[in-house]
């Protein structure tokens, strides 16, 4: 049986999380989700607008609960990166199996990569592009290339035209897409998320779908993406000269040198 950490139950993070726990390997969820359900949710959520006001993430464990009646379901109402509930995050993530990351800012996909890999714990990301055009798809082992890896490996590997609008996969960007994706975009990339993360979980030390990385298409769009419903694999290796994630001699680690190296990598990412 397999506990899921996930973080984030919002549009693109709920269908990810009714998918997977339809599982029956899968008995415990702790969900970090600290948001309230809003009216301009609605039109793009699970959730229905009776529930406008409410917490998504107690929303979450009674749609989970209603489904899944036999699931431990465990919320906890926190900012991932808010740094007085590190203790409860921590203690959570010590006990699961896989992670799960629908977080929408980048920040909690570093401090997320963080906390999966000091554990040593597998995990899975899923992002939507802006307009619901495609979206990416990665996985995540302990020894393989972490979050800074792939970041700055897509950056240099896809070529892009300066005035696109901003998307949930652009370093420093902005916590909303300026450009709404339609739900069945968002669920498109959940499924896939749902996928590779249930394919994770089955033989975490074997598993090998042939990416890192999974770039689907959903639209053609000119001096972007030259065909809709086309598969990008990109096989990443881990880099020697991330800063997030290279070999450091234990003494010279210091809280401020890591701080001042991810400042510096997502100053570069969102430069670049």
């Amino acid at each position: 049986m397999a506990h899921v950490f996930q973080v984030g139950a919002g549009s693109g993070g709920m269908p990810v999380l009714d998918l997977i726990c339809r599982d029956r390997r899968i008995d415990r969820v702790t969900l970090v989700e600290p948001d309230v359900y809003k009216p301009h949710n609605v039109e793009r959520h699970l959730f229905p607008p009776a529930a406008v006001g409410q917490l998504k993430a107690e929303l979450a464990r009674l749609w989970l609960r209603e489904r899944r009646p036999d699931l431990e379901v465990a919320i906890l109402v926190h900012d991932l990166t808010d740094p007085g509930c590190q203790e409860s995050i921590e203690r959570a993530v010590a006990e699961v199996d896989i992670g799960v990351c629908a977080a929408d800012n980048e920040p909690a996909k570093y401090h997320f990569d963080h906390l999966m890999r000091r554990h040593r714990k597998p995990w899975t990301l899923g992002e939507v592009l802006s307009g619901g055009i495609g979206g990416f798809v990665h996985w995540f082992v302990p020894d393989g290339p972490c979050y800074g890896c792939v970041a700055s490996y897509l950056q240099r590997a896809m070529t892009v035209e300066p005035a696109k609008a901003p998307d949930y996969s652009q370093p420093a960007g902005p916590v909303e897409t300026t450009i709404p994706a339609s739900r069945a975009s968002i669920e498109a990339i959940a499924s896939l998320h749902a996928l590779v993360t249930l394919g994770l979980l089955s033989d975490p030390a074997n598993y090998a779908p042939g990416f890192t990385s999974l770039l689907w298409t959903l639209q053609r769009v000119p001096d972007v993406f030259d065909e809709a419903f086309r598969p990008y694999r990109f096989r990443i290796p881990r880099s020697p000269a991330c800063l997030i994630c290279r070999p450091t001699p234990r003494e010279a680690i210091a809280a401020e040198d890591l701080d001042v190296a991810l400042d510096q990598a997502l100053a570069r990412l969102g430069n670049a």
